[in-house]
């Protein structure tokens, strides 16, 4: 009986082991998951904010060609009112 008694005890002990194992693989397969899932996220971050920093970049662009381009308009404006001044003055003459 105490034979049997101990090798029950050793039969439960070898049990937990395989569970303590098993929960560490377990642990370990989880935690890896969750690093490789922050890395994920770090990278997507980094990518959102040079994507964000292109698009500022792009928007000053935009708006620096726009006001060129209200400049060229405002010029061609200028320059449509004096070509019209002097074809009325040459008309008259």
């Amino acid at each position: 009986m105490r034979k049997l008694t101990i090798a029950g005890f050793a039969l439960a002990t070898a049990l937990t082991a395989g569970c303590a194992t098993t929960d560490q693989a377990a642990l370990d397969e989880a935690n890896a998951t969750a690093s490789s899932a922050e890395q994920t996220a770090e990278n997507a971050l980094n990518t959102a904010n040079s994507a964000a920093s292109d698009a500022r970049t792009a928007q000053q662009t935009a708006e620096e060609a726009l006001a060129a381009a209200k400049a060229a308009q405002q010029a061609a404006d200028e320059a449509n009112e004096r070509a019209k001044r002097m074809l009325e003055q040459s008309s008259m003459k």
